[in-house]
């Protein structure tokens, strides 16, 4: 990382990012910032304008309009970016090569050379995991070794912002955890990562902040809690899970629901009132003399606010 850049700057800035393909309206003024040692994720429908968004950063194709900034220096499509490193969704690493060869041939198309280099191998094999298969070509490896090596390959040049397209698709979930453990310790020494997934779980879980882009535009913008408010409010759902099912006669409070086995009921509340939602509902199977089994209280999710903001049809 550039250890002449300013604290106060931030890593990577971009502002009413619009392109048009054709007809299509990839990019819409999309904008973003990302600061240091966070991880953001940024999530959207296919087609949605992410991996232009993410094509245009790493200066694969110019913008129509808007900026994009590294550390406050403005950025057109020619402009080297040694501060950025890209890990493309697609595999970029040479099945018949070693670990080891893969990363010294990165190594030196990053500009990376001699005792540097090798300095960075072993780093880079250490931290992946890999130190031990680094003379093995990468096609014998697994899926999710295969991954670690290829964001690895993409460190050699020590970058200060990461841009990772998809980085945990088919992979294990033990890989999974590995390579958020390996997220976590770029972060930790202030690191700027932005990442694109479908696993709507994941960024739930792992990221701080969450972009939604929908046609273009930036939809959605915060934390995880935040955005669950500012889309869906504050309130939850409570379920009662019965031993036995409702007798057939039993009446349903205003707002209360049941499924058809009649062994589970549901209501909404707003937080404030558990409590007297709690003994509201349980008044029902009381009054039957059925006894409650489970009591559970769930919030909206990461995926609700997705689908409130961008809709449930199909996009190929």
């Amino acid at each position: 990382m550039d250890p002449s850049s300013s604290s106060s700057t931030i890593p990577l800035a971009v502002t009413g990012a619009s392109k048009r393909f054709g007809q299509v309206h990839a990019l819409d003024g999309a904008s973003l910032d990302v600061g240091r040692g966070r991880l953001i994720g940024l999530l959207g429908p296919n087609g949605a304008g992410k991996t232009t968004l993410i094509r245009a950063i790493a200066g694969r194709i110019a913008l129509d309009s808007g900026q994009i900034a590294l550390f406050g220096r403005p950025l057109t499509p020619r402009d080297p970016r040694p501060e950025l490193g890209v890990v493309p969704q697609e595999l970029a690493i040479y099945p018949l090569l070693s670990a080891r060869e893969n990363l010294e041939v990165f190594g030196r198309l990053y500009g990376v050379s001699g005792r540097a280099l090798a300095d960075r191998v072993t780093w880079a094999l250490d931290w992946s995991d890999l130190a031990s298969r680094a003379g093995d070509p990468t096609k014998q490896f697994s899926g999710g070794m295969k991954r670690r090596l290829n964001i690895a390959c993409s460190l050699l040049h020590r970058p200060a912002v990461l841009l990772l397209d998809e980085p945990t698709v088919g992979v294990d979930p033990q890989s999974r955890e590995r390579i958020y453990e390996m997220l976590g310790s770029l972060r930790e020494d202030g690191m700027a990562i932005v990442l694109t997934t479908h696993h709507l779980e994941e960024a739930q879980e792992r990221c701080e902040r969450v972009l939604i882009i929908d046609h273009g535009r930036i939809v959605a913008s915060g934390s995880v809690p935040e955005l669950i408010a500012d889309t869906l409010g504050t309130s939850r759902t409570l379920t009662l899970t019965l031993a036995a099912p409702l007798p057939e006669m039993a009446e349903m409070p205003d707002g209360v629901t049941m499924t058809g086995d009649r062994r589970v009921l549901r209501a909404p509340t707003d937080g404030a009132h558990v409590d007297r939602d709690v003994a509201r509902v349980a008044a029902v199977a009381a009054r039957s003399g059925v006894a409650v089994r489970d009591v559970a209280l769930t919030g909206a999710s990461l995926q609700d606010v997705f689908i409130s903001l961008t809709g449930r049809e199909l996009r190929e």
